[in-house]
């Protein structure tokens, strides 16, 4: 069965996303095996609006150190989705 609440990990709040949102752009982290047919069908479903396109990037973990130990960051997948002319806007922080 197909569970949208675990397609969408959350929303991504950045000042490039912050201003995209006027042009009606959304970014998500979505898990990494989320093709963009289920981010769509997530997207309308979870937040009722039309998704007009959706564009996906793999991103890679960087690698940090402290000291001599070295670790790596983990690698996700980032969704921009771009909503229909007529669409409600998606308001994250309307319970703040």
């Amino acid at each position: 069965m197909f569970d949208p609440y675990s397609v969408i990990t959350r929303p991504l709040v950045t000042e490039q996303s912050m201003s995209d949102m006027g042009e009606k752009k959304y970014v998500f982290v979505v898990k990494k095996d989320a093709n963009k047919t289920e981010i769509k069908n997530a997207v309308e479903k979870i937040f009722s609006v039309k998704v007009r396109k959706v564009n996906t990037m793999n991103m890679r973990g960087k690698t940090k150190r402290m000291g001599r130990h070295v670790g790596k960051r983990p690698s996700w997948k980032k969704a921009i989705v771009m909503l229909t002319e007529d669409s409600n806007e998606i308001e994250f922080f309307e319970g703040v």
